[in-house]
């Protein structure tokens, strides 16, 4: 298991929980096949894999636009730098799927999980998500002008 959903940050939301806790799941049954991988270099342990990962990007795709429909109707004036994130995430997933299947180099992509991911989710949580769920919840934005 990679990330612990009981130390996983939770924001005012709970659409927005429910949603961070299946991610976590599929993250973690991702870097299980990630470690099968690493033991068993295999057609099929690298297939499943890719499988898996589609289903996650597909799942954070919904995610994300999920969140961005809300934001939009709700006025979020932060928007654009949230939703811009968002984006930047899509391609580093879709750009680390690649180098995967064209090297097989598992490393990187295990470092990517380990490191890069672990890191931008929580502080994707602590920092957007939070000031956005507490907008969703009660209006109320830090970067309105009184």
């Amino acid at each position: 298991m990679l990330i612990d959903k009981t130390k996983l940050p939770l924001v005012a939301e709970e659409f927005m929980n429910e949603t961070h806790f299946e991610d976590v799941d599929i993250i973690n049954d991702l870097y299980s096949l990630i470690t099968t991988y690493e033991n068993d270099a295999s057609e099929e342990n690298k297939n499943s894999l890719i499988e898996k990962y589609n289903f996650w990007t597909t799942h954070t795709i919904n995610h994300f636009q999920t969140e961005e429909k809300k934001m939009n109707e709700l006025r979020f004036p932060p928007y654009p730098i949230h939703k811009a994130e968002h984006d930047r995430c899509l391609e580093t997933m879709s750009m680390v799927l690649e180098n995967f299947k064209s090297s097989s180099d598992i490393s990187k992509l295990k470092s990517y999980f380990e490191n890069d991911l672990l890191i931008w989710l929580d502080n994707h949580i602590k920092t957007m998500d939070t000031v956005t769920a507490m907008f969703f919840k009660t209006g109320l934005s830090p970067c309105q002008s009184h």
